[in-house]
């Protein structure tokens, strides 16, 4: 009788096959699907007819029941453990100090250059030197003003010491002394004013010369001898520094993961070009939603590695849930009916070992597993292998 229901199912479903047309289209295509879920239906309805005769004849005949043929399938117990669940984003490696070199001054033409793109930097090293000859002659001028004021103060203070000799000596007029003492004065101000004056040339002529803020590479060299130098040609840097000893990884994160992924969530960043993963935990969150793709940022401290460089593609997995003492099943044992999602399990019937459904609800899923919450039991024994075409109550074996 049961190879009777079989045959039925396979008559049926080569109809169905014949049926169909040789032209493809979607409307014949969502046809199929149909067909093939009410075939389906159908099948689960003729498996569960087969298994109501089968134990009515096994009640009358005790004979029927040992020629029955049990299924191979393979059992997995369920056993509760961590459950982790991940969103994977893709992300870049970024450099956490970047620097673009500019003048501390106003700028000015490039009269020479002594650093191209790939060099390895210093910090403080010199890395271009514009025109100074202006700041030279400004230098010049303010040195020349200084020994020109200085010779007239020490002439002032002779007199002044003169003056006031002949005054203890009762020589000479009060006005004449306080003229010359005024005259010092007036000269030792105008000394100190040169003197700024000459600390700010010398500045001047010292911001003709631009270093290197950080240590790094330089990754973007975009100026000339003769060229103008102001640190940006339009938005583009002239000269950009980047630290690749201090790296990270950034990415976007939907808005609806706010309160899940926080600062110290675990991250693991796959690096595909050079098929390397690492663990890590996310160090900075963004304060603000991107109006635009409504995502806030949100970025992990890379290790130290040669092999890792800025702008390198990563895909990133931010831990956003996780259950202690979870009981999980393999995600391809989740089963569907009219009634809902299901999987099927290893139970003793009168001795025998048989399947039968259980009807569950599930929670989150990952790659491999899904979380049930309700529906399963520890020490359950899932069928994780040969369930496919089981039918509730059909007889099966873990052996060969």
């Amino acid at each position: 009788m049961q190879k009777i229901f079989q045959y039925t199912v396979i008559a049926a479903t080569a109809i169905a096959m014949a049926s169909c047309s040789a032209k493809s289209s979607s409307s014949e295509l969502q046809n199929e699907k149909q067909q093939l879920a009410e075939l389906k239906k159908q099948q689960q309805k003729i498996n569960q007819q087969i298994s109501d005769l089968e134990k009515k004849i096994a009640q009358q005949d005790t004979g029927f029941a040992n020629t029955e043929k049990a299924k191979l399938v393979v059992l997995s117990t369920v056993t509760p453990q961590t459950f982790i669940h991940y969103i994977n984003l893709q992300g870049r490696v970024d450099a956490v100090n970047i620097a673009y070199v500019a003048p501390k001054g106003a700028g000015g033409v490039v009269k020479a250059l002594y650093v191209k793109k790939g060099d390895k930097i210093h910090k403080g090293q010199l890395l271009l030197q514009l025109d100074d000859a202006i700041a030279k002659q400004s230098l010049n001028a303010a040195q020349q003003n200084i020994a020109t004021v200085q010779t007239q103060l020490d002439f002032a203070k002779t007199l002044y010491q003169k003056q006031k000799n002949l005054w203890d000596q009762n020589i000479g007029t009060e006005v004449q002394l306080i003229t010359a003492k005024n005259n010092v004065a007036n000269l030792e101000s105008q000394l100190a004013a040169l003197q700024k004056q000459l600390d700010i040339t010398k500045q001047q002529l010292e911001y003709t010369k631009v270093y290197a803020d950080i240590d790094g590479v330089a990754d973007d060299v975009n100026v000339r001898v003769g060229e103008l130098f102001t640190g940006f040609s339009g938005t583009s840097p002239q000269i950009k520094i980047v630290n690749t000893s201090n790296l990270k990884v950034t990415t976007q994160v939907p808005e609806n993961y706010l309160g899940k992924v926080v600062v110290g969530s675990p991250v693991k960043i796959t690096l595909p070009d050079i098929n390397k993963t690492i663990d890590a935990n996310i160090s900075v969150i963004g304060n603000l939603i991107d109006a635009n793709n409504r995502s806030f940022f949100a970025e992990a401290k890379l290790p130290s590695g040669k092999e890792y460089y800025p702008n390198q593609v990563a895909v990133v997995a931010i831990q956003d849930y996780k259950a202690n003492n979870a009981i999980t099943a393999p995600i391809n044992t989740i089963q569907n009916d009219e009634n809902g999602k299901y999987v099927l399990v290893a139970v003793k019937e009168g001795g025998r070992l048989v399947a039968k459904k259980r009807p569950v609800k599930i929670g989150m899923m990952n790659s491999d597993n899904v979380e049930i919450l309700s529906g399963l039991q520890p020490g359950d024994q899932i069928i994780t292998d040969g369930y496919q075409s089981l039918y509730d109550g059909q007889l099966i074996t873990t052996q060969l």
